[in-house]
């Protein structure tokens, strides 16, 4: 008698997805030198903009999940930590400056989408980009500042995992 074929597997970020991602970042940290922690002495080194840009990105962050709450109030409660945590962030990438004056443009709220699961979605694409963008960073900055962008990349991912597949 034959066995019947194994279940489809489920689409989307498994819980073991997140935990090799993140163990591949500390794996990137431990091997960061910090090439150019110094910089060329001709502006900002590849660490400080890394840092300012984190920063600004997470702001970034922050502002769609205000947005999101605002268009979605059902889905505020679900939000807050991950917003909370990604405020967090900003502040541990030096973000206690005030923010530099804005074009009108960069002013306006983030485009939300009507319905909350494209919202969610959204969300954890946003999270997923700044994920990855975080994590390609790595092997150019300072070991301290990898260090820092690859928890926060690993944070990021967990994120994206609980706006998609936490709700389920």
């Amino acid at each position: 008698m034959p066995f019947p074929p194994p279940p489809p597997m489920p689409s989307g970020v498994r819980r073991r997805s997140l935990f090799v991602s993140a163990a591949s970042a500390a794996v990137l940290v431990g091997c960061s030198t910090g090439p150019d922690a110094a910089g060329s002495g001709d502006g900002p080194s590849v660490s400080t903009r890394a840092r300012t840009r984190a920063a600004r990105d997470s702001r970034g962050l922050v502002e769609r999940y205000d947005a999101v709450i605002a268009a979605h109030p059902a889905l505020a409660e679900r939000l807050r930590p991950l917003r909370e945590e990604t405020a967090a962030h900003a502040e541990a990438f030096g973000d206690g400056a005030p923010a530099p004056s804005r074009s009108p443009r960069a002013s306006a709220s983030p485009a939300v989408p009507a319905d909350g699961k494209d919202a969610l979605a959204a969300l954890a694409a946003a999270e997923r980009t700044l994920a990855d963008r975080r994590a390609g960073a790595l092997p150019a900055v300072e070991a301290e500042l990898a260090r820092l962008l690859a928890s926060v990349a690993a944070a990021g991912a967990a994120h994206a995992y609980l706006l998609t597949e936490g709700g389920k």
